[in-house]
């Protein structure tokens, strides 16, 4: 049995971030759960996925993965409002395809407890930006907590299901990164019962918002703004630590720095530190009280100076004066790995916490001695390593394709996935992209706008998840570009989450596969083409038979991503090497292509047998054909 499903409380367990929240759900008595993937968030999901077989059935959840955040807190709301408690899960930018709902989600409130998980990613680890995420909670008026690491994460999670049918509202739990990926010691209790389902009651005065509904709801929501506040007030994730003139107001991970710089900086009976958990609404008489009790205040808060804001405010309708500093006025980063602001902090890239004691010794005056630092002369440079498509990575072989007919001069709005990749050398196809789905609408926009030839990438996880209402834009309104929708049977960047163009008999599934061919056909595309990428010459001419039709022209390339296949598929024991007599340096196999299984030595072209899986692509453009199959010792 999985540690995350252990029945009894009592002991502690070594948990990532992610599945401290599972934890967390499953002893609140989650019954019900949706998501999209998104990096930092994935895990949560996953954890969920793989640990629903193995639950006995009389306590059994409800999960899945939905065709995308909207969809996924449109469904968790149905359940919610049914009264049987639900978590929705997602990444920061995934709110913004969620918000729709969510803004009369926070009018409609709901019948037993509903926590959406919305998981940030500042520094931009995986994401397309760095919004901060507690706008959302300000914007819809729902309550938001922020954990400052696992355990309390786990903790949060459990009483946000109370919190949230105390309420009769949702609640949003707000992580970043650190916080998603740390691993810290958890405490378990015991789980609850899982009330499995249950009667959605009729009230329409309730659920069916329109005009003269909401504008009752809204009063109401108002009211729960309030009862909320009085929680806070007395919440104990809201504490003060510490003693002395000195005051540190912080949120999330970065407490856990502030806490370590105060105990390193020799401060602790001079700085008194206001660790915030329980985050929207503030409890601002709280503050208020803090506030006149120290002569200098500094916040400490990752992204937008949100917290510091709202206690400049509180602080000049108390009449309070006392010096509030946090973010530097102005202050932007050289560059992406330069976040140490000389006295305040950026707005910009998450924290660290040598950044933090530096800022906090500064601004108090407090004594510092830098830590030694290491000397790294004489040691070797380490050789870089950009990020790149795996070996044997379908979509390199698509876009090889791609270019060989469209060449440099045709514009690539491209989309968010592995494929991204496409934008570095020697591929060099991705021109525009802004989020999700935006290949397909922003390549209509872009062909208007120019005339120029557009070819638009975008993957099958992608295309179900906002990519259809584009394609349908663009045959009703007659534009003109070839989209490559590539499908490679997975969700292959989050994780390898099924999606509904998966075919998920074989990891043992019964939901139903929804082919795309016959769907993109259904929106009415008249030119659709499925091509096999690794089938070369056959997939240039599928290519260049779209790319000329006039209109709007799909290409399906449909060939499993390699890591998803290992699990599925029979692993193929071909594997290729360079003929050196052969060879006559062309070098397309590394200019074209630049497969990781490839590298050169002595200005030979040469390849890993232990990174090739043999899918070809190399020994179909040697133009010499001088790559062949390595043949088996004995």
């Amino acid at each position: 049995m999985d540690v995350l499903l252990t029945p009894s409380g009592g002991k502690e367990h070594l948990l990532l971030g992610n599945e401290a929240i599972v934890r967390g759900a499953l002893e609140a008595g989650m019954a019900f759960a949706t998501c999209y993937p998104g990096t930092p968030s994935s895990e949560v999901p996953d954890t969920l996925y793989r640990l629903r077989k193995q639950f006995p059935k009389k306590v059994k959840y409800y999960f899945e993965y939905s065709t995308n955040e909207k969809v996924a807190l449109e469904c968790a709301a149905g359940a919610a409002a049914s009264g049987v408690r639900t978590l929705c899960t997602m990444k920061h930018v995934g709110v913004n395809v969620a918000a729709d709902p969510l803004m009369t989600l926070a009018y409609v409130g709901v019948n037993a407890g509903m926590v959406i998980l919305t998981a940030d990613d500042p520094s931009l680890f995986s994401s397309q930006n760095e919004q901060d995420n507690r706008f959302y909670a300000r914007l819809s008026g729902l309550p938001m907590l922020e954990p400052c690491g696992p355990a309390e994460a786990k903790e949060m999670t459990s009483y946000c299901f109370d919190l949230s049918e105390e309420l009769g509202s949702p609640v949003m739990i707000r992580t970043t990164t650190r916080v998603n990926h740390a691993r810290e010691a958890v405490p378990f209790v015991k789980p609850a019962k899982v009330k499995q389902t249950s009667t959605f009651q009729k009230n329409p005065m309730q659920y069916v918002t329109v005009p003269a509904v909401s504008r009752n709801l809204h009063l109401r929501l108002l009211k729960v703004y309030k009862q909320a506040q009085a929680i806070s007030e007395k919440s104990p994730y809201n504490q003060i630590v510490g003693k002395g003139k000195l005051g540190v107001i912080t949120s999330g991970v970065a407490a856990n720095y502030v806490m370590d710089a105060v105990a390193d900086l020799g401060a602790k009976s001079k700085v008194k530190v206001f660790k915030l958990g329980f985050t929207y609404p503030l409890p601002e008489k709280k503050i208020a009280r803090f506030l006149k009790s120290v002569d200098k205040v500094l916040v400490v808060e990752e992204l937008e100076p949100i917290l510091e804001e709202a206690v400049r405010a509180i602080a000049q309708e108390k009449g309070i004066s006392v010096e509030i500093v946090g973010k530097a006025p102005g202050k932007i980063p050289a560059k992406s790995v330069d976040i140490e602001a000389p006295d305040f902090f950026s707005r910009a890239f998450e924290y660290n916490p040598r950044l933090v004691r530096e800022v906090i010794a500064k601004t108090f005056g407090l004594k510092y001695d830098e830590p030694v630092e290491i000397k790294l002369g004489g040691m070797p440079t380490p050789p870089g390593r950009p990020p790149n498509l795996c070996p044997g990575c379908p979509h390199r072989a698509t876009y090889f394709a791609v270019k060989e007919v469209a060449g440099d001069e045709a514009i690539y709005p491209t989309d968010i996935g592995c494929y991204t990749l496409g934008v570095l050398p020697p591929i060099k196809a991705a021109d525009f992209l802004i989020c999700m789905g935006s290949s397909v609408s922003s390549a209509g926009g872009i062909s208007r706008a120019t005339g120029h030839k557009v070819v638009s990438f975008i993957g099958d996880s992608t295309f179900f998840h906002s990519g259809i209402t584009g394609l349908v834009n663009a045959v009703h309104n007659n534009h003109n570009f070839t989209l490559v929708i590539l499908d490679n049977g997975t969700t292959a960047m989050t994780g390898h989450q099924p999606h509904p163009g998966v075919n998920t008999e074989a990891i043992g599934d019964a939901t139903t596969h929804v082919p795309l061919e016959p769907l993109v056909k259904s929106l009415g595309v008249e030119h659709v083409v499925t091509i096999k990428p690794f089938k070369v010459r056959a997939a240039k001419k599928a290519v260049e038979e779209a790319i000329a039709f006039e209109g709007v022209s799909v290409v399906i390339s449909q060939e499993l991503c390699p890591l998803f296949a290992r699990r599925v598929a029979p692993p193929t024991k071909r594997i290729f090497q360079v003929v050196e007599e052969k060879c006559k340096g062309h070098m397309d196999c590394i200019n074209k292509v630049a497969c990781p299984a490839m590298y050169v030595e002595g200005g030979q072209a040469k390849i890993n047998p232990l990174q090739c899986i043999g899918c070809a692509l190399c020994a179909q453009i040697c133009p010499e054909n001088a790559i062949l199959p390595l043949k088996a010792e004995g």
